[in-house]
């Protein structure tokens, strides 16, 4: 069994209504945004992921942002009570496609509220964003989930964008990047690097020193290639103006088959 199965769902003919929050609405080119999305897909399975398709959620506008609706840590799933009570219903096809990939289901229940767009893992770390879309019921039901598989949870305030990961993700030495102006608290991460664009704070780790990014970002991919690490870029912009970026694309499932 591969050892990398990544979850994605495609974007549903509602796409241009997806919510927006910390930015204003443009017009999303629908069939730009499929071309996109199939493009990311292809990048994820070029170097070594296989893709696993979530059942499409075509009456909810942001379900192509799959990673908001579960967490994984080790071999255990908790799927996810989005803050925004309009994005419950899609949690329902991954919570089948964890399942069906071996993970032990746990939930997330009312009152908590929590987008998995606000969990970024750095080993054995969680930091959750505490914010908009999460709240404290949800900050507690996390931990009660995964600190006894010896996860260490650590809540970190979130204000100036949309979810934790919208302000900074971690490279594969542990180190966390953002983008300054919207990092609310830099000081909680041991290892902070600054990043000069928006878009270059979103990495996915596809294995090695190789770094899924944004088209948008060239100035943080060139940062990050003096570094030693090597970018590929997605031209991700139809996705980009709904607060979208690489990572709320796709789950990572490690985890399972490690």
């Amino acid at each position: 069994m591969p050892s990398k199965k990544a979850l994605i769902r495609r974007p549903g003919p509602r796409l241009a209504e997806g919510l927006v929050t910390h930015v204003e609405r443009t017009p999303v080119d629908a069939g730009l945004a499929l071309e996109q999305w199939e493009a990311y897909a292809d990048a994820l399975r070029a170097h070594g992921w296989e893709t696993v398709e979530v059942e499409p959620a075509d009456d909810c506008p942001d379900a192509v942002f799959v990673e908001d609706a579960v967490v994984v840590f080790r071999n255990v799933a908790l799927i996810a009570r989005p803050g925004a009570e309009s994005r419950r219903p899609e949690t329902e096809g991954v919570e089948e496609a964890v399942a069906r990939l071996g993970a032990s289901v746990n939930w997330v229940w009312e009152p908590g509220t929590l987008d998995g767009g606000d969990i970024l893992k750095v080993g054995d770390t969680i930091y959750v964003g505490r914010g908009g879309r999460t709240n404290a019921a949800g900050v507690r039901q996390l931990r009660a989930a995964f600190e006894p598989l010896g996860a260490r949870v650590v809540a970190v305030p979130v204000a100036k964008v949309l979810h934790l990961k919208s302000a900074v993700t971690a490279l594969p030495d542990g180190t966390v990047i953002g983008y300054p102006p919207l990092v609310d608290t830099p000081s909680l991460f041991p290892r902070f690097l600054p990043v000069p664009e928006e878009s270059g704070a979103h990495v996915v780790l596809l294995g090695g020193a190789k770094l899924l990014m944004a088209a948008s970002a060239p100035k943080s991919a060139e940062l990050l290639a003096d570094l030693g690490f090597d970018p590929v870029m997605v031209d991700i912009s139809e996705f980009e103006k709904l607060e979208g970026c690489v990572t709320c694309l796709s789950v990572r499932l490690r985890e399972l088959y490690a």
